[in-house]
């Protein structure tokens, strides 16, 4: 039988901890909520350890998700990806700053090689990163994938400001948990 549609979901917890009516003003308080997910779903063991959350001009969340590659049998469940999707489903619009603007995607740790691209296509204008690449291949079984050598400069160039390093140490904390336990089985 040839499958003829896709379903992804979400954890159910995560309707009880994200706030859509509240705004997280700052680059800090939105890379602490993607973080926050991040460790949560190793906690609840519903998928990998990463999460991301896109926001609006207002601060105020688009979208929120969490890694669910292992749960949906699918390498496109990046935390990064069903946040995408999520926020181009609510705003009707496959790049997200053509239907507003400063659209921010906060993250948990530096997009991987496939979202990296995603993040360019997204049409995102800010991109907030907690831990870096090479902390995740550090911390846990993970491979990132190539990136251009001046990755940055390339999403620069493309009209997407980059700030990294934000919570750091607290998302290294999550991935080191997650390296620690059986993370094959979520």
């Amino acid at each position: 039988m040839l499958y003829a549609q896709v379903h992804l979901t979400l954890p159910a917890w995560i309707h009880e901890v994200v706030d859509t009516r509240r705004a997280y003003p700052g680059d800090e308080a939105k890379v602490a909520l993607a973080i926050e997910l991040s460790r949560l779903n190793v906690e609840a063991e519903t998928g990998g350890p990463f999460g991301a959350v896109v926001f609006g001009p207002d601060d105020r969340i688009i979208a929120a998700a969490v890694n669910r590659v292992v749960p949906h049998c699918t390498s496109l469940a990046h935390a990064e990806n069903m946040a995408y999707m999520l926020a181009q489903q609510r705003l009707q619009s496959p790049r997200l700053n053509d239907a507003l603007s400063p659209v921010t995607l906060a993250t948990s740790s530096q997009p991987c090689c496939q979202c990296f691209g995603a993040t360019i296509w997204a049409g995102i204008d800010r991109l907030l990163i907690g831990a870096s690449a090479a902390d995740v291949e550090e911390l846990t079984a993970f491979d990132e994938g190539p990136l251009p050598a001046d990755w940055i400069g390339e999403l620069n160039r493309r009209g997407i400001d980059v700030v990294q390093g934000l919570h750091r140490d607290a998302a290294r904390a999550v991935l080191h948990r997650y390296g620690q336990s059986d993370g094959a089985r979520y």
